[in-house]
Order: structure tokens, then C-alpha cells, then sequence
């Protein structure tokens, strides 16, 4: 089959794939809109409605591993039907419910799903796209999923204007029955393999990670509502538990996650960078709209408006920064990103507070597209090399990188703005002790962003004449 013939080939599977991707996205983001409603309509706090994003989150994150190992062990096409049809029920099962309780366990199940949805599309993506054409795959997938990000809050506000809450459940429960049959008509079905026996599933390593990851997802959330645990006792719990995981795995038969796959740099390298990348993209969400609101005094409109800038721009240059992997390697395109990364943060950091809102966006404008070529580059190199055992695993794996990044950021870097601002009311504080600390969490930012990109020069070192290498060989 020639080049254009695969490229029409596997148009459909990206649909599919695409579809899949923008479903669990709009899940993520547009429950966040309908927060105010929710305390009115169950006359709860807004510390406990909270757990409608939050269980989502934390699901997604517990999960997401395992989802990619239930792929490689089942079959990818299998498992992501599956997933789909998670989706879907609890999607019906948030619109039918009737206490915050019942809303809570559906956007869990959600999570679930969307964890099988977001790990599985890049494995799949690996295994039936052409070579040539992975890199544009990978950008289709960011850029549906910051579609999803982007849109989520608009869908969930018009719902809000037509109907009432129950309506936002309604429309992702159709989204993700419009996928399934998208699956069913694009994806072929798995090659025959031999019925794995359920010691494959790994249950204690499986059991220790869900344990760590929850812990470490409810500690940099600042400890929850409703969980009379302290963040510091959580964090430490996560850690006792990441050291236990890895006794089990060095001694499992069939580990959930092998050790060996740390062993080769790239790979390793490709997860640490991923958690840098995330723990900086989170900095412009969580920082940004103090800076707006307190020291350039915008209005909440505006300061929405703004932020959404960032959503737009990366579903904007998501293909072409696959597209820009194919055609130079995921090597040259993962330095430029990560090179204009630190540009674009440094000037984050300066242009606002001398060109104020113009100055934020032309930074935002320079930066996203910059986080969008890493993620290509980045996931193309990792998967480009994966066997066919292990690329749900692999990608789940990236999966939960980029979620640890972006906790770690969500808490960090808000907790670096408030110690440097000298106090946790941004209200109360001079203007200029705001913007200080927003400059001052941006250039820490952009040396992490250093430190991702001298980990990229070390785990890729340049040959002269030899060709660019994209992924692990396996």
C-alpha cells in the first residue's frame, strides 16, 4: 500500500481515535462550570462539590496504569470499548442521580473510563498508524484533548443557559456512545492471542499503586473535604507506598510496571521530562488568574477570556507540531519546544508587568505552542519504540507522568506564589507584592523547564551524520 493510500487508511482510526480523546477531556473539564449550581441544587458547601472535579481527577490518575496493562494483556480495541461503555453508564448514572453522593461515584466510574480512553488512544494510535504518520497522530490526540479542555467550560455554561445541570451527564453519556460506534466501524479487532490468565493482572502491585497514587492525588490537593488526613501524612504515605511498589515489581512475575523499562535513558528520561513539562503548564493555571485579577484588576470575564487563550492556541498547533515531528524527528523538535518553553516563561515572567494584559497574552501565544511540539516530540519518541507488549503500558505510564505533573504543579507552584507574596490572601496584598511573586514563580518555572531540557540533551545526545533516533528500540 503506498504512503497516501496508509495515510487515507488510518483517517478513520484518528477519527475514532480523536473522538476518544476529546470525550474524556470534556469530561475533565466540564464539571467545573456547574460547581455553583451543584451546592444550590444538593445545598452543599463548595468544599463537597468540589469532589465531582476532584473524583474525576483522582480516578483518572489510580487508574490510568492499570488501564494501559488491561490493553496489552486483553486487547486495546477490547479494553477501550469497554472503557467506553464505562463512560456511558456512569455518564447516565451522574444525570439520573439524585444526592451528590451518587453524582460523586459516576464521575468516579467517569474517571475510570477516561482513563481507558486517554491511555488506549495513543496505543492504538501506535500499533495501526503508520510509522511516517505517528507524530501527526500524536498531535491529533493534543490537540482533541485541549479542544476538550477549551470547550468543556462553554458546553457546560450553555447547558447551564438551555437547561439545567443534568443535561452536561446527557451530552457526554452521547458523546461517548458516538464513539463506540466510531470504534466499532474504524478499529479492527485484535489479533488472536492466547486467553491470559488473571496472574497476569499483577493485584498486589496494582492494589499498592492505586494506594500511592490516591494518596499522593488527595495530598497535593491540600487534603480534601471530607478526608481527616493531613497533605503532610498523605504525601508521606505515597512515598512509603511508591518504595513498596517497587519491592513488589522487582520480585513479580508479571509486573505491573517492569523495572527494566526505567533502565533504558530515553524512556526514563521521556517520563521525568513529562513531569516537569506538567508541573510548569499547571503554574499558568493555577498562578495566572491571581496575577490577572490583583495586579492587573481584570474582571472574572476577562480573566476567563484570557485563560482561554491557552486551550485555543494549543488545539491550534497540536497537528502541526506533529507534523513538524515527522518530517525533523521527535529529537530536534522535543529541543525546539523545550528551548522555546524557557523563552516563553521568561518572558511570561517579564512582558506583563511592563505591557500588562497584552504582554500576558503574547507570552501565553509564544509558550503554548511550544508545550504542544514537547508533547509530540516527547510521546512519539517513547511510543515510536514500543514493542507491541508494551505499548498500553508505556502510554499509560505517560499518561500518569503528565497527571503528576500537573498535581505537583497545582500545588507547588501555587504554594511558591503565596510563600514569596507573603501571604495567602492575593486581596490583601500590594499589587506589588503580587506581581514580585508571579515573576518570581515564572522564572522557577522556566529553570525547571532548563533542567527538562538538559535532561532531553543528556538522554539524546547528538551524533554527527547518524539519523535522528525517535523512540526506545525494543
Amino acid at each position: 500500500m503506498t504512503k497516501p493510500n496508509l495515510a487515507r487508511a488510518s483517517l478513520p482510526i484518528l477519527m475514532a481515535l480523536a473522538a476518544a480523546s476529546l470525550t474524556a477531556s470534556l469530561g475533565i473539564s466540564i464539571a467545573s462550570v456547574l460547581l455553583p449550581t451543584l451546592t444550590r441544587s444538593f445545598a452543599v458547601t463548595v468544599s463537597h462539590a468540589q469532589w465531582v472535579v476532584l473524583a474525576y481527577l483522582v480516578a483518572v490518575t489510580v487508574t490510568i496504569v492499570s488501564a494501559g496493562r488491561l490493553g496489552d494483556l486483553f486487547g486495546h480495541r477490547r479494553v477501550m470499548l469497554t472503557g467506553l461503555i464505562v463512560f456511558a453508564a456512569a455518564s447516565i448514572l451522574g444525570a439520573t442521580a439524585q444526592d451528590l453522593g451518587l453524582l460523586i461515584l459516576g464521575r468516579a466510574l467517569q474517571g475510570v473510563g477516561g482513563a481507558i480512553l486517554i491511555t488506549l488512544s495513543m496505543s492504538i494510535a501506535r500499533g495501526m498508524v503508520p510509522a511516517g504518520h505517528l507524530g501527526a497522530a500524536m498531535g491529533l490526540l493534543g490537540t482533541t484533548s485541549a479542544a476538550g479542555t477549551a470547550l468543556g467550560p462553554s458546553l457546560g455554561g450553555l447547558v447551564l443557559a438551555w437547561g439545567d445541570w443534568r443535561m452536561a451527564f446527557w451530552l457526554l453519556a452521547g458523546f461517548a456512545v458516538l464513539t463506540l460506534v466510531l470504534v466499532v466501524l474504524a478499529i479492527r479487532p485484535d489479533r488472536t492471542r492466547s486467553q491470559p490468565s488473571f496472574r497476569s493482572l499483577d493485584l498486589p502491585g496494582t492494589a499498592v499503586l492505586i494506594v500511592a497514587l490516591a494518596a499522593y492525588s488527595l495530598g497535593t490537593s491540600g487534603g480534601a473535604s471530607g478526608v481527616p488526613v493531613s497533605p503532610v501524612v498523605l504525601l508521606t504515605g505515597a512515598l512509603s507506598a511508591t518504595a513498596l511498589f517497587v519491592v513488589i515489581e522487582t520480585r513479580a512475575r508479571a509486573p505491573l510496571v517492569p523495572m527494566t523499562v526505567f533502565k533504558d535513558r530515553m524512556t526514563a528520561v521521556g517520563f521525568a521530562m513529562n513531569i516537569l513539562v506538567g508541573t510548569v503548564m499547571m503554574a499558568t493555571l493555577v498562578v495566572g488568574p491571581f496575577f490577572l485579577t490583583f495586579s492587573l484588576g481584570l474582571d472574572e470575564a476577562v480573566v476567563g477570556l484570557v485563560l482561554a487563550i491557552g486551550p485555543v492556541v494549543a488545539a491550534l498547533c497540536g497537528m502541526p507540531a506533529g507534523r513538524l515531528t515527522d518530517r525533523f524527528g521527535a529529537r530536534r523538535v522535543m529541543f525546539a519546544g523545550l528551548a522555546q518553553t524557557v523563552f516563553g516563561l521568561l518572558c511570561l515572567a517579564l512582558l506583563p508587568r511592563c505591557f500588562g494584559v497584552g504582554g500576558y497574552i503574547a507570552a501565553l501565544v509564544l509558550l503554548t505552542p511550544a508545550f504542544q511540539m514537547f508533547l509530540a516530540a516527547n510521546n512519539t519518541a517513547v511510543m515510536s519504540g514500543a514493542s507491541r507488549e508494551q505499548r498500553g503500558r508505556l502510554s499509560g505510564l505517560l499518561g500518569l507522568s503528565r497527571n503528576l505533573g500537573l498535581m505537583t504543579g497545582a500545588s507547588a507552584m501555587s504554594t511558591l506564589f503565596v510563600a514569596v507574596m507573603g501571604t495567602g490572601d492575593a486581596a490583601e496584598a500590594p499589587i506589588a507584592n503580587v506581581s514580585h511573586a508571579f515573576t518570581m514563580t515564572f522564572f522557577v518555572a522556566a529553570v525547571l523547564s532548563v533542567a527538562a531540557l538538559g535532561l532531553a540533551v543528556w538522554s539524546n545526545p547528538i551524533r554527527g551524520g547518524s539519523p535522528c533516533r525517535t523512540g526506545p528500540q525494543r
